[in-house]
C-alpha cells in the first residue's frame, strides 16, 4: 500500500498549477513569468534592524493605510496576503462548501482559480472566452447555476491580455447580487488604459478586486497582494487566514516601494513597459512565422507561431525563456512573451529572426 492511498482522490487526480520558475528554471533572459525586469524601487532597510525575532503584525496598519490611499478604498476594505493567490484560496474556502458549491471561470485564464477550487472540492463551471478572447457576459449573467458562489474575472486576462469593461463587470455584479461574489483579478491593471473595478465596490457589496505588488511594483519575490472588498468580507476572511502571513522584510520592501520616490520610479517603468509592449507587438507582427499577436493591456504579449514548439526550444537553447501556453483552451500554437527591458526584448527579437533564418 502506498501512503498516497490515504490522500483525497480528487487531490491525487488534480492538475497542479505549473510554476513558470519550476517549469523552465533560470536563464540569461527571463521573459516567462510576467515579472518586472528591474529591482524594486525604494531603499531597503538592513535586515538586522527589523526585529526578526518578533512575530510581525498580521495586517500592518502603515501598509494598510498606504494601500488604501493607492487603491482608493478604506483600510478596513483591504486584506493583505501572500500575493493574490492567498486571497483566491481564502475566498474559495470561505464561500464554497466541498461537494456542494462551485466557482465560475472563463478559460483560458489564470490557473490558480481552478487549483483552489479543486483543493476545496468545489466544482468549476466554465464559460469560455469568445473568439476574440472576450468574456461571454450574457452566458455568465443568464446561465450560471445557483451552486456558483464565486465568479472570477481576470482583467487584463492572463494569458491573453484583454480587459473586461467596467460596464460588463457592473452588469455581472448586478446579475449575481444575492447569489455570488464577483472577483475581478487586476494583477496587470497598471499596464492597462482602463479604470480599476475598485470604484464599483461602494455600490456592489458582492464585488471584490484583487491587486498585487508583484508585477508593476517589481515585488514578485516579496509576495504582497491584497483583496479589496466590503469590510464584512475582509473581516470574514481574516478569521481563516494564518496568524502571521506577512514577513517583516516583505512589508518593509512594500513600504519602501510605496514612498513618493518609489512611486515616481514605478510610474516611469510602467510607461517604459507600455512603450516596449507596443514596439514588440509591431515588430513581432512583421516576423516570418508569426501568425497572430493578440492585443494586450498587460506586461506581456500572447503570440501564435507557425511552429511554437520549435521556437520555444530554440529560445531555450539561446538562453531566453518564454512561456508555452499552448495547453490552454483555444491557445494552441501560442507562446506568452513577458515584456522585459529594451535590451532583453531586442535580444528576443534577434533570436527569433536568427531562428527563422536558420529554419
Amino acid at each position: 500500500m502506498s501512503v498516497l492511498e490515504l490522500a483525497r482522490p480528487e487531490i491525487l487526480a488534480m492538475q497542479a498549477y505549473s510554476s513558470a520558475r519550476r517549469e523552465a528554471g533560470q536563464a540569461e533572459v527571463m521573459l516567462n513569468a510576467n515579472e518586472a525586469p528591474w529591482p524594486p524601487a525604494g531603499t531597503q532597510t538592513d535586515l538586522r534592524a527589523m526585529s526578526l525575532n518578533r512575530y510581525p503584525d498580521p495586517q500592518p496598519q502603515a501598509l494598510l493605510d498606504r494601500l488604501a490611499e493607492l487603491y482608493g478604498v478604506g483600510s478596513d476594505q483591504i486584506l493583505i496576503g501572500r500575493g493574490s493567490d492567498e486571497a483566491i484560496d481564502l475566498l474559495v474556502r470561505a464561500f464554497c462548501r466541498p461537494g456542494v458549491d462551485a466557482i465560475a471561470l472563463s478559460p483560458p485564464t489564470f490557473g490558480m482559480y481552478a487549483v483552489c477550487a479543486a483543493v476545496q472540492g468545489a466544482a468549476r463551471i466554465e464559460t469560455p472566452l469568445d473568439a476574440q478572447f472576450g468574456v461571454d457576459v450574457d452566458t455568465i449573467c443568464e446561465s450560471l447555476p445557483d451552486s456558483v458562489k464565486l465568479v472570477f474575472l481576470c482583467s487584463p486576462n492572463n494569458p491573453t491580455g484583454a480587459c473586461t469593461s467596467l460596464a460588463a463587470i457592473k452588469r455581472i455584479a448586478d446579475a449575481m447580487h444575492g447569489r455570488a461574489l464577483v472577483i475581478v483579478d487586476e494583477a496587470y491593471v497598471e499596464f492597462a488604459d482602463v479604470a480599476s473595478a475598485s470604484r464599483l465596490i461602494a455600490r456592489h457589496e458582492n464585488l471584490g478586486v484583487l491587486r498585487t505588488l508583484s508585477k508593476a511594483w517589481a515585488l514578485a519575490g516579496a509576495r504582497i497582494g491584497c483583496l479589496l472588498a466590503g469590510a464584512e468580507i475582509i473581516a470574514l476572511l481574516r478569521k481563516i487566514m494564518p496568524p502571521y502571513p506577512l514577513p517583516t522584510p516583505s512589508v518593509s520592501a512594500a513600504l519602501a516601494a510605496l514612498t513618493a520616490d518609489g512611486m515616481a520610479v514605478t510610474r516611469q517603468r510602467i510607461a517604459l513597459t507600455i512603450a516596449e509592449r507596443e514596439r514588440m507587438a509591431n515588430a513581432l507582427k512583421r516576423l516570418p512565422g508569426v501568425l497572430e499577436v493578440l492585443p494586450s493591456q498587460a506586461n506581456f504579449l500572447c503570440v501564435r507561431f507557425e511552429d511554437a514548439p520549435r521556437i520555444y526550444r530554440n529560445l531555450i537553447i539561446a538562453g531566453v525563456v518564454v512561456r508555452d501556453v499552448g495547453r490552454y483552451p483555444g491557445l494552441g500554437g501560442f507562446l506568452r512573451l513577458s515584456i522585459g527591458t529594451r535590451e532583453e526584448n531586442s535580444r528576443l527579437l534577434e533570436r527569433l529572426i536568427q531562428g527563422e533564418a536558420a529554419a
